[in-house]
């Protein structure tokens, strides 16, 4: 049964931010905070983000040009590429300073702080549906409910939502963790995995565990829904992005903030943002249930101190069953991005030339 979200309270005099699933695009640079293409004699600062596919606030966004005319003031733009939808298959371009900031959830930043890659939230978003991601069984495994995953195979991607899911299951099921296996694959393999058998069931989120679902004969055993599940949606950034361009950030979430309040007053215009039929396109009720939680949309904000303590429920999951080494608190996965901005403007800058890659970034993957 899913919980009450605690809304007004400490909320109430914090400063909201809109937030939104962005990717780097690959480019050269490996410690630098950003990229930089060259615009006639002046440097741009490039914020890499995930091509948005043909939906949501960035879609509308890419196609009116949103960003790049409010970021154009402080000397920075984006640029839109193809990336891998899951912030836990995505680790190595953080590390490569190849992607600067993606939406997702607590759990997979807590994994990828855990194993030392430089990225922090900087805002939280409260769940709108939670019986969108959760877990599915196959139609010949024999699986019905949580309790008979007992000696079955679940495929999870690793130290990311599916792993959080499957374990807050289970522990709720009373099924002792280490008799069921979890497979580690992303999202595309273990989409792959479930459809031919190779697993007995899928631990799973958005589009991926919607078009499983739906599939003839299969089983929706637990959603986020029905586990309680704490894991709520974030945006992160790269630490070293944080660190040397927080105006940048805040310019790009307050930009968000606009479109988001968009969606929510003309949801029918954040579908079928750039293709109206084919594979991409939306109709009937799938069309439908999207209009609809456009319009639900929930509008990010600073994290509070509801916040952390869903952040420590799932770092501390994670700790406690081995999935991550050491513990981590909300102090060190929350970013005081409100405390930089501060002390940013009481200070003069001076440019920083370790922040700047002379060579034009590359698309790619």
């Amino acid at each position: 049964m899913s919980r009450t979200r605690r809304l007004p309270r400490a909320r109430a005099a914090l400063a909201i931010l809109p937030v939104v699933a962005l990717v780097a695009a690959c480019g050269s640079g490996g410690d630098d905070a950003a990229s930089t293409a060259t615009s006639g004699a002046e440097p741009t600062f490039v914020l890499k983000v995930t091509d948005p596919g043909n939906a949501g606030p960035l879609a509308v966004g890419k196609r009116d040009g949103t960003f790049d005319k409010a970021l154009a003031p402080l000397g920075a733009k984006v640029e839109w590429v193809k990336a891998p939808p899951a912030f836990s298959a995505n680790l190595k371009l953080f590390n490569a300073g190849q992607l600067d900031v993606s939406g997702g959830a607590y759990s997979p930043v807590v994994g990828a702080l855990s194993k030392d890659v430089a990225v922090r939230i900087i805002a939280v978003a409260d769940p709108v549906d939670q019986d969108q991601s959760g877990i599915i069984a196959s139609p010949g495994s024999g699986v019905k409910e949580v309790k008979d995953l007992v000696g079955k195979r679940i495929a999870v991607n690793p130290a990311g939502k599916g792993e959080y899911i499957t374990l807050k299951a289970l522990r709720r099921a009373n099924v002792p963790f280490d008799q069921v296996e979890r497979v580690p694959l992303q999202p595309s393999d273990a989409a792959s995995a479930f459809s031919t058998g190779q697993v007995d069931a899928w631990a799973s989120f958005n589009d991926p565990y919607q078009e499983a679902k739906a599939r003839d004969g299969v089983v929706e055993i637990a959603t986020e829904a029905s586990i309680d599940s704490r894991d709520n949606t974030i945006v992160a950034f790269r630490t070293a992005v944080l660190d040397q361009r927080p105006d940048v950030a805040s310019k790009y979430l307050e930009t968000l903030q606009a479109l988001t309040e968009g969606q929510r007053s003309n949801p029918e215009d954040y579908q079928n943002v750039f293709e109206k039929a084919g594979p991409r396109a939306l109709s009937g009720d799938r069309l439908a249930r999207a209009v609809d939680l456009g319009r639900r949309a929930s509008v990010p904000h600073y994290p509070t101190a509801d916040d952390a303590a869903d952040l420590q429920e799932v770092a501390d999951l994670f700790f406690q069953n081995g999935v991550t080494t050491r513990a981590l608190t909300a102090g060190d996965v929350f970013y005081p991005l409100q405390d930089k901005l501060a002390g940013s403007a009481q200070k003069p800058t001076t440019p920083d030339p370790s922040a700047q890659n002379q060579s034009a970034p590359t698309k790619g993957n």
